[in-house]
């Protein structure tokens, strides 16, 4: 029986472990895609404690207490932080299958060099432990990041945002992790939201550009956009319930903008036309500035009403949603295409069930501009886990190549989840090596070692130009 979280954890083969060990391990990390405050990385902030750094907008954690009977007070709400540590410390034992209780260990291991098992019984020292480490500065955040061997990160941005911390952070000559924005405009689509009027008024005072109709919201936007090209920028990234493609005359666009203006609400067929011209114009700018086009979807937000309206967003209560469609994806692209507007791509699907679907399209698309022009994004969300990592590069590697996957991202609001890059890399080299010691691939360390390079950390950096 093998310990628990050893050295080999999830390698199970020889030639896994040497290229997990001799190979992917001391690559850097790009961090193109996280939620993390550029703030606080400008601020160079310290945590008091391990709730702090752990529950603190973790709403994967938020879940799996509240699946557990904890009361909300202990998740959300005023209980002290240490209180809300040891409900933590309850449920995480029961999260066996769960990443979460392979993340947290990790987490305790590299950063705390805590090598112990959470529960209630350890609960009191491990709280002791981490904040007496928490309080030390090499865990203030430019130090997490850097003992992280983090290269690059790319946070998420609204195009109203002055980016004045990523100003600070670029001025700041003691800290040399590039920290650059990314381009994330949902709030300037989303025309059917309440507060989308009082939106534009913020995005006209941002970009000095009075929008009265569907083309000065244009200009506005790519105002932003080259605003933030200014600043590094080479992300865009869209959270969408489902791909869209509903084309319509740019008269009939007008017409839809103008009654939004007006104060009525489009309908739901409008919104769909009025969101495709949306999509299609930013995405041809993105290709005109070099960026890549994140696209998220298969998403069902905010379910539950009551707990939305006490709470908001990002707060634990979404969920995957099986309306997608491959044709209006392919469609939506080959709009793109045909004007040769189509940027570099990413797709991700919250919905495992897309996983084939997304790398047959993709396959339509690829062409000479860019190795691996359209990418299939790394398993998202409630997929981010062993083995739904394992099912979407086994659907990339059965119709596309796996070799020119960019890899992993955290996706997170916390400073030391970069352990996740380590359990993807150790997944990565785990299913290759199996491959390999079953003759399915030959074992040809050379090619071997540069492919679980390349994908760790290679890839990426040429794939977006940094």
């Amino acid at each position: 029986m093998k310990a628990f979280l050893d050295k080999d954890f999830l390698l199970s083969t020889e030639t896994a472990k040497e290229l997990f060990h001799n190979y992917a391990a001391g690559m850097p990390i790009i961090d193109y895609h996280c939620h993390i405050s550029p703030r606080e990385i400008a601020e160079n902030i310290s945590f008091k404690n391990i709730t702090q750094v752990w529950l603190g907008g973790d709403h994967y954690k938020w879940r799996l207490m509240r699946a557990n009977g904890i009361e909300e007070k202990y998740i959300t709400g005023d209980a002290p932080d240490k209180d809300k540590f040891i409900k933590w410390a309850e449920t995480l034992p029961k999260a066996i299958g769960n990443p979460l209780y392979h993340w947290s260990h990790l987490e305790l291991q590299r950063y705390f060099d805590y090598h112990g098992v959470l529960n209630v019984d350890t609960a009191e020292e491990v709280w002791n432990l981490c904040n007496e480490k928490l309080n030390q500065p090499s865990m203030k955040v430019h130090n997490i990041i850097k003992q992280s061997n983090v290269e690059i990160i790319c946070t998420t941005d609204d195009p109203v945002d002055s980016l004045e911390w990523h100003k600070k952070i670029k001025e700041d000559s003691s800290f040399d992790v590039k920290v650059l924005p990314a381009f994330r405009p949902d709030k300037a689509m989303n025309i059917e939201k309440p507060e989308y009027l009082d939106y534009l008024s913020d995005l006209s005072k941002a970009s000095k550009i009075s929008i009265t109709d569907f083309a000065s919201l244009c200009n506005a936007l790519g105002n932003r956009i080259k605003f933030f090209d200014s600043m590094g920028c080479k992300i865009s990234d869209h959270g969408l319930e489902y791909i869209m493609y509903q084309p319509a005359g740019m008269d009939e666009i007008e017409a839809i903008f103008s009654k939004r203006m007006s104060g009525m609400l489009p309908d739901e067929a409008e919104q769909l036309k009025f969101k495709t011209a949306f999509m299609l114009y930013v995405g041809g700018q993105y290709n005109k500035f070099g960026w890549t086009m994140q696209l998220h979807y298969g998403t069902k937000r905010n379910n539950n009403s009551i707990q939305f309206s006490k709470l908001g967003p990002d707060t634990g209560f979404d969920c995957i949603n099986s309306n997608s469609s491959s044709a209006q994806m392919s469609e939506f692209l080959n709009a793109l295409n045909r004007t040769d507007e189509l940027p570099k791509t990413i797709i991700y699907s919250l919905n495992p069930n897309d996983n084939t679907t997304i790398n047959t399209v993709i396959g339509c698309f690829q062409d000479e501009k860019a190795i691996g022009k359209l990418q299939h994004g790394s398993a998202w969300w409630f997929n981010d886990h062993k083995m739904g990592m394992t099912d979407q590069m086994s659907a990339l590697a059965n119709v596309g190549l796996l070799s020119n996957f960019i890899g992993m991202l955290t996706d997170s609001r916390s400073f030391i989840s970069y352990t996740r890059h380590e359990y993807f890399r150790r997944i990565l080299c785990d299913m290759i090596g199996k491959w390999v010691e079953n003759g399915e691939y030959p074992h040809d360390m050379n090619y071997l070692s540069q492919m679980v390079k390349d994908i760790s950390y290679n890839n990426s950096k040429r794939y977006f130009g940094f």
